[in-house]
């Protein structure tokens, strides 16, 4: 039997055998499967497996850290073995229906706002990369002055950097009829209707050089350039509407009247009752998280630093996206980004300290590449396949985090754009504020490392945790 053949079947005897699982799907680092009775998953035992570096049920799945390459073997010789397969979306859409309300609300949210990530880090990276540029020292280097950039260039830079928060809700209403079942196109033209150029500019209105239009005498109808909350409501409102709409209209004229009705009405509904109501939502949540983020004495760092990736744990940190698109929109930066990167680092150094600090081949050959993972700003191998093994050292972490947070909120530090931290988040620090960060998350990492080969790590510990006992 080969190798990879012992493991799968190892995998699935350690999670109740074939009988409990419902099926199995991967990504690009972990197996992921669904289980009829996760009682009769022995979580030591798949822990101890060759090549494990950690397991943990989230989102209605027992996910099984692999790495990559390694997963794609693993899962193949799962379904030789008889597994059902199903591809990681449409097992995503069976687990969604676990859980409770709002969990199932917090994993909807982040479906819909994941996919928009990555041109929101695009934004960030190329305000980043202005930033460095338009820096006298940079451009002395080439015997410049801000004065002698073109204003062409600083047009070209615009569209870069401005562009996807001036259709944010295009995107956002897209993705949310995507993720409610809504026709996305429809949803993307609703979306641009919320910033039609017929309409008053919002960052205009914000300025007092525009005024909204005012109907009935009372409803502010304005442009919502930058919204978030109010697209994402539109669009799900819009996606059960297309639904009911689609029941009841005949098949002959769907394609005709589906959309027009649907377009019709929730371009009402959103400029007259949505967009005014949840824009004021928007802006006292907007309101709570300066308030917070500005709390004297670098308190904010301290508290959000602290408390964040427990909040990873639970699962429910997608609904942070929200926050720092707000920021962003609003300020053009985003503070939040450099207090939980600390609280990142800090777990790569945790996990860091246990892998030089233990004798165990296998522990080592798990903590070194999971530290390495963290640093990269992915602490899931980190924290569930080390530190939460043993907790202390993740305890060790979160104190980690919030020292170097601290730091990172009395110094101001400020992102220009989110979803990247640690080393690749260097990138959106790039004017002027790169050796600042790399302090503070040198301190978090520092911190973490430092209390972790102290207090937190022994080889008793780790002796107990393969005997299955606890360790806390």
């Amino acid at each position: 039997m080969s190798e990879n053949r012992q493991i799968a079947q190892e995998i699935i005897e350690a999670v109740g055998g074939k009988d409990n699982i419902v099926s199995a799907a991967h990504c690009a680092t972990r197996l992921r499967l669904m289980v009829k009775d996760k009682e009769k998953i022995d979580q030591v035992k798949v822990e101890n497996i060759e090549k494990v570096k950690g397991a943990f049920f989230n989102s209605g799945q027992f996910q099984i850290i692999l790495g990559t390459g390694t997963v794609n073997r693993i899962y193949e010789e799962v379904q030789k073995l008889g597994v059902t397969g199903m591809t990681k979306g449409d097992q995503a859409k069976e687990a969604a229906k676990s859980g409770n309300a709002f969990q199932r609300a917090v994993r909807s949210f982040g479906d819909v706002f994941v996919p928009i990530i990555p041109v929101l880090v695009a934004t960030g990276l190329f305000m980043g990369l202005r930033g460095l540029v338009m820096q006298e020292q940079i451009l002395a280097l080439f015997g410049l002055t801000p004065d002698d950039i073109s204003q062409n260039f600083i047009l070209f830079t615009q569209v870069l950097t401005d562009t996807a928060f001036i259709f944010l809700p295009a995107l956002i209403a897209w993705s949310t009829f995507r993720v409610f079942g809504g026709t996305p196109i429809i949803g993307l033209v609703l979306g641009l209707m919320l910033v039609s150029p017929s309409l008053p500019n919002a960052w205009a209105v914000a300025g007092g050089d525009a005024e909204p239009i005012k109907f009935l005498g009372f409803i502010p109808v304005l442009g919502y350039q930058g919204s978030v909350i109010p697209a994402f409501i539109a669009g799900i409102v819009g996606a059960k509407l297309e639904q009911a709409i689609r029941k009841r209209v005949p098949e002959v004229l769907d394609l005709i009247l589906t959309p027009f009705l649907t377009l019709l009405v929730m371009i009402t509904l959103a400029l007259f009752v949505i967009g005014p109501v949840f824009h004021s939502v928007e802006e006292v949540i907007l309101a709570g998280t300066t308030a917070v983020l500005e709390l004297p004495f670098g308190l904010s760092g301290l508290l959000i630093g602290f408390v964040h990736q427990i909040i990873v744990v639970t699962g429910v940190h997608h609904i942070f996206n929200l926050l720092e698109i707000q920021l962003l929109e609003k300020f053009g930066n985003n503070p939040f980004n450099a207090i939980i990167t600390c609280s990142i680092a800090a777990q790569g150094g945790a996990a860091l300290a246990v892998g030089l600090k233990t004798k165990s081949k296998k522990l080592k050959a798990l903590a070194l590449p999971s530290s390495l993972s963290a640093f990269l700003g992915i602490t899931e191998p980190a924290i569930f396949g080390v530190n939460l093994r043993f907790v202390k050292p993740f305890i060790m972490g979160l104190i980690g985090g919030a020292t170097g947070a601290f730091l990172a909120s009395l110094f101001g530090l400020k992102a220009t754009g989110m979803a990247i931290t640690v080393i690749p988040g260097t990138l959106l620090y790039l004017n002027g504020q790169i050796l600042l960060y790399l302090f503070v998350n040198l301190v978090s990492i520092g911190v973490a490392f430092a209390l972790t080969w102290l207090f937190g790590y022994t080889e008793k510990m780790n002796e107990q945790t393969e005997k299955g006992s606890n360790v806390a």
